[in-house]
């Protein structure tokens, strides 16, 4: 343990990792083929959209680590977690394979699993809710940074309509994964918000089902009037902005082109 506050200064140990870099590059490459309108549009949105996402995933994982590193927990740093490599994460599968499966399979940004913080190492109720807030909040920032850029442009009649699309559908993924983040259901950032403020009985029984929280969110999810509930808040929100639902559906045409 005496080793791991230098290993944990190390500056290779808090540099973004080639993985995400190389992450970043095929995000622009897939941005630029659908800008340019280089070979087929929908080949070049599914490329901009998985690296997009997954960028997202890996800058969601990189605030809960670095609201840890800062309440304390120099573990972050010594696991990697502060190089948003996605192949340090505690369980890839969680935090990047699942999310992304989800995008495939129906389009809709369900969030993943999380870096693993030693919370006995953070002191303060607020600190420990601030490094649960710090990945949705990077979700939340994406939204509407991304529905603002899109609300600014006349897509209608620009001959770029298809980059538009690509970017109204990350960003929806955007706003998805913010609300289903912040939903008060162990095993999810949002009951992470409010775990240090509950009463203990209340948090160990919680406990109990982190577990499957996920899982039982997403069957819930597939109860019609909680789903259209749900979509409907979601597109209140990206209405909101400006930006049609319309953009948002051609952009998930484009991107699951083998669904249509």
């Amino acid at each position: 343990m005496a080793a791991e506050p230098v290993a944990a200064s190390d500056p290779a140990l808090r540099r973004p990792s080639a993985v995400f870099l190389g992450l970043l590059v095929l995000c622009g490459l897939g941005g630029w083929l659908v800008w340019t309108g280089s070979g087929d549009v929908r080949i070049g949105v599914f490329i901009f959209v998985v690296a997009g996402w997954l960028v997202s995933l890996c800058l969601h994982e990189y605030a809960h680590a670095r609201a840890a590193f800062q309440a304390g927990d120099s573990s972050v740093a010594a696991k990697g977690y502060l190089t948003l490599n996605p192949l340090k994460y505690s369980d890839a599968g969680l935090s990047i394979a699942l999310p992304v499966l989800f995008v495939l399979l129906g389009g809709i940004g369900f969030p993943g699993g999380a870096v693993w913080v030693d919370r006995s190492r953070i002191r303060g109720r607020l600190r420990h809710s601030l490094v649960s807030a710090a990945g949705p909040l990077v979700n939340v920032a994406l939204s509407v940074a991304l529905l603002l850029a899109i609300s600014r442009v006349d897509y209608g009649s620009d001959a770029h309509f298809g980059f538009w699309a690509a970017l109204a559908f990350l960003a929806y993924l955007q706003v998805t994964a913010s609300l289903l983040n912040l939903l008060p259901v162990p095993g999810l950032d949002g009951f992470g918000i409010l775990e240090p403020w509950l009463p203990r009985p209340v948090v160990r029984a919680a406990g109990q089902v982190a577990g499957v929280g996920f899982f039982v969110l997403f069957g819930v999810l597939l109860i019609p009037s909680v789903n259209a509930a749900f979509f409907g808040v979601i597109d209140g929100v990206i209405d909101a902005f400006g930006v049609p639902s319309d953009l948002v559906h051609i952009g998930d045409a484009l991107f699951r082109f083998w669904a249509s």
